[in-house]
């Protein structure tokens, strides 16, 4: 059974917190709410969960791409999270991914990649999608594709 474990120290403003992995790496997280800048210290909780599946969808389709001998030369993802305001629990209700890709590679199966990625291997897109309902959409040396395709 895996084990993820991190730690999380307070720093010196009430919701700034220094998070810790067992590697050493970190990330500051803070509430930018808190602040009358509205800027904060660190990425807030909730857009660290729209940057985990970015991430964990974009080392998937990296991966797939690699073994499918596509050639990346760019890549760029964009995260957009839906959720209620004024509400508690605000649950994301629509997450949507914007894929940007170029190099030598054939759109197929850039969708291919990405629709493994969020259907099958993402562990955060299974987690997510519980709540939320993931669309996405995706660029192949500048043209666009918007597949239909249901991720549910």
């Amino acid at each position: 059974m895996a084990r993820i474990q991190v730690s999380l120290s307070k720093q010196k403003s009430d919701f700034h917190f220094l998070a810790r992995n067992a590697s050493g790496h970190t990330v500051e997280i803070d509430d930018a709410t808190a602040y009358e800048d509205g800027r904060g210290h660190g990425v807030g909780p909730m857009q660290l969960l729209v940057m985990a599946i970015g991430g964990c969808s974009g080392v998937d389709v990296m991966s797939i791409l690699k073994k499918s001998r596509q050639h990346v030369t760019r890549f760029d993802i964009e995260v957009v999270g839906e959720k209620p305001d004024g509400v508690s629990p605000s649950i994301f209700f629509h997450i949507h991914i914007s894929y940007d890709l170029e190099g030598d590679i054939q759109a197929s199966k850039a969708q291919r990649a990405i629709e493994l990625s969020l259907g099958k291997y993402c562990s955060v897109a299974a987690t997510l999608k519980k709540t939320a309902r993931i669309t996405y959409e995706y660029r192949v040396n500048g043209q666009l594709f918007r597949p239909q395709s249901s991720l549910e």
